[in-house]
């Protein structure tokens, strides 16, 4: 496929079209994006790390797909080198129709991320015309900041920005948290860079006496949206207020910094982290799933 060649269905109402050119892609899709930041905020923040680090899901290229409806585009659809999808909401008609196109490429997918309805209608719609099973493997609620409201009380210590030096405690936590949330806990100071954190902002709620006991980072600001994550506190430091505390650091930093979205995403099973954001002031928005193909 050339870079700047658009590939037409030629079926109405549910016109996808695909490429491989960024540029052009953003030209026709950003503002849809960029119209609902907060429920866009994983195709937003993808995109935009493409677009500064080309093969930071791998050496193969990514492709786009759009929808586009009377002339507007309707919803997106990104494949990236991991052979994952990214989706934005979708009909299950609009989700059968992408499954044809995507699978008349001959490009066995991983899996598909986006909000439950639509990541089931496209899992199920896979699964029909491949022969592909899904299996559901991650959930995630992403929530958006109402009003900011700092728990009381307050534990003792103070929020700091990461350093260079802090890069080994860093690393520490990062490890601890993916071992936590069943990624591979595999980073070292050579895999850094590659890594889903590298691009992140850092946090640090710190003792009195100078201890790190919690992190927390965001993305850097895109269409007015920045995402808070990941938020992690040891296991043998928490219930103390650590995790509250360095969100809304993290969080009041982002506001300070003019964001109009800030959100994150909590685990739906995980009642004690979605109380604590709640009571913060993070108001659920939708409920996302992720699927793999065995």
């Amino acid at each position: 496929m050339r870079p700047d060649d658009w590939h037409v269905d030629e079926q109405p109402p549910y016109d996808w079209q695909l490429t491989d050119n960024i540029d052009d892609f953003l030209a026709r899709a950003g503002d849809f994006l960029r119209a609902q930041p907060a429920l866009h905020t994983t195709p937003l923040t993808t995109i935009e790390k493409l677009r500064e680090h080309p093969d930071a899901y791998g050496p193969e290229p990514p492709l786009f797909a759009l929808l586009e409806s009377a002339g507007e585009v309707r919803a997106i659809c990104l494949l990236l080198a991991t052979r994952r999808v990214t989706l934005t909401h979708l009909s299950p008609e609009q989700a059968d129709a992408l499954a044809v196109r995507l699978a008349a490429l001959h490009r066995p997918l991983a899996g598909v991320t986006a909000d439950h309805d639509t990541a089931t209608a496209f899992a199920e719609a896979w699964q029909r015309h491949t022969g592909a099973t899904p299996e559901a493997h991650w959930w995630g609620r992403l929530h958006r900041l109402g009003t900011l409201t700092p728990p009381e009380p307050r534990p003792a210590g103070r929020g700091r920005a990461v350093t260079a030096s802090d890069h080994e405690q860093l690393i520490r936590f990062c490890n601890e948290f993916a071992a936590e949330v069943g990624e591979p806990a595999t980073l070292d100071v050579g895999s850094w860079p590659h890594s889903r954190f590298a691009d992140k902002h850092f946090t640090f709620w710190q003792t009195p006496q100078g201890t790190p006991v919690s992190m927390a980072g965001s993305t850097s600001m895109c269409a007015g949206m920045i995402r808070v994550d990941p938020v992690y506190t040891p296991s043998h430091l928490r219930a103390r207020g650590y995790a509250g505390a360095v969100t809304v650091e993290v969080t009041r930093t982002a506001l300070a910094a003019g964001a109009t979205d800030v959100v994150l995403f909590t685990n739906p099973a995980n009642a004690t982290s979605n109380a604590l954001y709640r009571r913060i002031g993070y108001v659920p928005l939708a409920d996302f799933t992720g699927y793999r193909f065995c």
